[in-house]
């Protein structure tokens, strides 16, 4: 079984939740890139930024648990 890792986004009524295998951060943070700048999609920079962080925050307790 292949470890997955989550991010999700509530905003408003919408429900983002992004699933990605480990290694595969850069591609999901281009995804995020691509929509927040389609002016059709309302998922923003904001989101982006938000999902981003999400995303270096857990990489970094990871790298934390890792020095122990």
């Amino acid at each position: 079984m292949k470890m997955m890792r989550q991010l999700s986004l509530v905003k408003g009524e919408q429900r983002y939740i992004f699933r990605y295998e480990p290694g595969e951060e850069a591609e999901v943070i281009n995804a995020f890139a691509s929509w927040a700048g389609d002016p059709d999609s309302d998922f923003d920079w904001f989101d982006a930024a938000v999902l981003s962080y999400q995303m270096g925050r857990r990489l970094e307790r990871e790298l934390d648990e890792v020095r122990l």
